[in-house]
């Protein structure tokens, strides 16, 4: 009901400066606040949040363990869209094993039919939006509702966020905490609270494609103020890091804009004894990052393939990731081939597009209406990816693909991630039989063909091996293929 919802929010200032009479009120308001919220804090014991992982900062160190992040998660609304049932959805994710999710901040959202996406989960319906802000008693927000206050923030945002990345904690899921997102069209940018027409305060009074520079210093103070808001927020869950922002390629924003965010974040947790890592999205497909940002830690890109975006920015001694792939038609073998190839390509994060998880449909079986995949086959396929990576100490592992000599089929591409003389993880991308030749040193191997679909063992060897180029005789397979080669230790 939007005349309620107008009402919902909280009188905390999102401004230092506030009349010593208003300040008490707000400390004690904040001290209520946070007493009626204690439901969705983090427990108080917690090791560091997800970090690079100190023996090789291509991948991540979370709760002790070396940790690639699979998943495919739905459309960015889990938390702005007041009627998205989020705790069915972590608990689908956790059930395929995906330890990632991707959201977006509530400082943009999308019209009905946006991108031809029907239910889309980033579109709220009327009067659904939540987001940092508080609404206003001033009728008049573009969707429904009131206007809002850019000067106070809406408690109930921040508790929904707060029990959000809880419930996810709980599930064993990260959360990718998307900051900002450029305005594609006009119509974007006119649902944003940050438009001047959606908001009392008369800031952002500009075209879509000048909202993220640094021109207008009283919409970047507003900025400011959510970026440091939400960090504070969440400043006690290892499951989080933050990406600045969605396709900054788009929509006129500027890589200085960029970097003042990324220092805002650093000095907002300048005193945090743990510091969240921070995520920025470089292009579509790959581009060769050119003096990477120092607070920087995780480059993303989207639809990464074929998975050039890893070699040319494997030498930065980051985790690369492929945090966005979709709009490549309804079936999954696209994404499960894209998945694989980056994955084995070094790339320590994939995350599809999945528009299975609906309003109502959070348990990923929506009937997809969109230009994209999701649902049960392919979870259960990026299942099988996730369970193959994380059969290796990966850790140990770099990619070289100068082990397979030959016998790759016609048009078909192989890739390997090696431990040398230990573990081999190969993937044959294409053809429908393949002969590998691959180099390994003396030793006695196991080897492991493994269905992509099935997740079987569709045929398995043991060998001794003298030296040099070894041919393995992959089983008939359809598209694409996995093997897996590990060393017998000697007492086996």
């Amino acid at each position: 009901m939007p005349s309620i919802e107008g009402k919902t929010g909280s009188s905390e200032n999102a401004y230092a400066g506030l009349r010593p009479g208003i300040f008490v009120c707000a400390v004690l308001l904040g001290l209520v606040g946070n007493i009626l919220s204690a439901n969705a804090a983090p427990p108080t014991k917690r090791i560091k949040p997800i970090q690079l992982h100190p023996d090789n900062p291509h991948y991540f160190l979370w709760r002790g363990k070396p940790t690639v992040l699979i998943t495919s998660g739905e459309h960015y609304g889990a938390v702005l869209n007041r009627a998205f049932n989020y705790k069915k959805y972590l608990k689908t994710l956790e059930s395929h094993g995906f330890n990632l999710t991707r959201t977006f901040s509530g400082a943009y959202c999308e019209p009905l039919g946006a991108f031809k996406i029907q239910n889309n989960t980033l579109a709220p319906a009327k009067g659904r939006l939540i987001c940092p802000w508080t609404r206003s008693n001033t009728p008049g927000y573009a969707n429904g509702g009131n206007k809002f206050d850019l000067t106070k923030w809406d408690s109930a945002y921040f508790k929904r966020l707060r029990d959000f990345a809880a419930e996810a904690s709980k599930n064993g899921v990260v959360v990718e905490l998307v900051l900002f997102c450029p305005f594609y069209k006009d119509d974007m940018w006119k649902l944003s609270p940050m438009n001047a027409a959606n908001n009392v305060n008369g800031i952002g009074k500009m075209e879509r494609i000048k909202v993220y520079t640094l021109n207008h210093p009283k919409l970047l103070a507003v900025q400011d103020a959510m970026v440091r808001k939400i960090v504070k927020e969440l400043r006690d869950f290892d499951n989080v890091y933050y990406e600045i922002c969605n396709e900054p390629y788009f929509g006129g924003v500027t890589l200085k804009w960029q970097n003042h965010i990324a220092e805002t974040i650093v000095k907002a947790e300048a005193k945090f004894k743990a510091k969240h890592l921070i995520a920025q999205n470089i292009a579509n497909k790959s581009k060769k990052v050119v003096n990477p940002n120092p607070h920087v830690s995780i480059f993303n890109f989207h639809y990464a393939k074929p998975p050039k975006a890893v070699t040319e920015n494997y030498g930065l001694n980051k985790v690369i990731g492929d945090d966005e792939t979709g709009f490549a038609g309804s079936e999954p073998k696209p994404y499960r081939l894209e998945g694989w190839d980056f994955i084995i390509a070094g790339g320590a994060v994939y995350s599809n597009l999945d528009y299975s998880f609906t309003v109502g449909h959070e348990d990923g079986t929506a009937k997809i209406n969109a230009p994209g995949s999701g649902g049960p086959v392919l979870h259960k396929q990026l299942e099988i990816l996730k369970d193959f990576i994380n059969s290796f100490d990966f850790i140990r592992m770099k990619p070289d693909n100068s082990v397979i000599k030959g016998g790759v089929p016609n048009k078909a591409t192989a890739r390997a991630l090696v431990q040398a003389g230990r573990a081999y993880a190969i993937y044959i991308n294409g053809g429908s039989e393949a002969k590998p030749i691959v180099e390994l040193p003396k030793g006695t191997y196991r080897a492991e063909w493994v269905n992509t679909k099935t997740g079987k063992l569709d045929k398995t060897e043991t060998f001794r091996h003298a030296n040099g180029n070894r041919t393995l005789l992959s089983p008939k397979y359809v598209d694409d293929i996995a093997l897996r080669i590990r060393q017998v230790p000697k007492n086996k």
